[in-house]
């Protein structure tokens, strides 16, 4: 297992260019994706998205799609190594809070990292969709009015990139882990549909495609149908604001 950690937390603290690399930063939004065997030999699919200035990396089994790990948090560059900093992680809630930086290096569209000889591909470059970025929910529909929702410790995020997207429940004070759930999304004449490839809540929700109304507003996405449990929603989710040091 610790093995499986530092290779995780390699993927999530190094999407950024080492000395001698001229890629920018920008060059490098979108989601990346691998696959492994873990230390018992099954086979682990894993998918890292970059957008808005955070990271977010989430693992599944291929054999039977159930949930491994999420981890994730904001990130900034010094020199030649990113420095991120965890808002959950789900193999170690300790982390929650603190940094750790890597390197890594880019050839093309494929990423490999520092003491690890795995290779991540680009699955896209931040295009494709309307909504690539990260969110934070900030309000519900209640009675036909919507009600604020306060940015408090306990959050949840949802991070896009042009053709995926991960949601995340945590708590950045307590580093408790509620739940996440992912896939691919497109965003077609004002229809948002999510195809869930992990959710680790209930695996029996793997393979469901949910269809929302959206809409932006204001740079706030507004997101409307029904839940993954068959109830109506409204949300309003604001993208996160960040001071990115490149």
């Amino acid at each position: 297992m610790k093995t499986l950690f530092l290779s995780i937390a390699a993927v999530l603290f190094s999407l950024f260019p080492s000395t001698g690399n001229s890629i920018s930063p920008e060059a490098l939004t979108g989601a990346w994706e691998t696959t492994f065997k873990n230390d018992d030999g099954r086979e682990v699919h894993a998918v890292a998205i970059m957008s808005g200035g955070y990271v977010s990396s989430a693992a599944y089994y291929t054999d039977d799609n159930s949930f491994l790990y999420t981890m994730g948090g904001s990130w900034k560059v010094e020199g030649n190594k990113i420095i991120q900093t965890y808002e959950f992680n789900t193999q170690n809630s300790e982390m929650v809070g603190k940094s750790e930086s890597n390197e890594y290096k880019i050839e093309g569209d494929k990423l490999t990292f520092k003491g690890d000889n795995r290779i991540w591909t680009r699955v896209d470059n931040g295009t494709g969709g309307d909504l690539a970025n990260a969110f934070l929910i900030t309000g519900r529909q209640q009675n036909g009015e919507i009600v604020e929702r306060p940015i408090r410790a306990r959050k949840t995020m949802k991070i896009l990139s042009g053709t995926r997207f991960q949601w995340i429940a945590y708590n950045v004070d307590t580093g408790e882990f509620s739940g996440t759930g992912g896939g691919t999304y497109t965003t077609i004449n004002g229809k948002y549909i999510e195809n869930i490839e992990f959710f680790s809540r209930d695996v029996n929700r793997v393979g469901a495609s949910l269809e929302f109304d959206y809409k932006v507003v204001d740079k706030a996405w507004h997101h409307s149908g029904l839940s993954s449990t068959g109830n109506p929603i409204y949300e309003v989710w604001t993208p996160r604001e960040t001071k990115r040091n490149y």
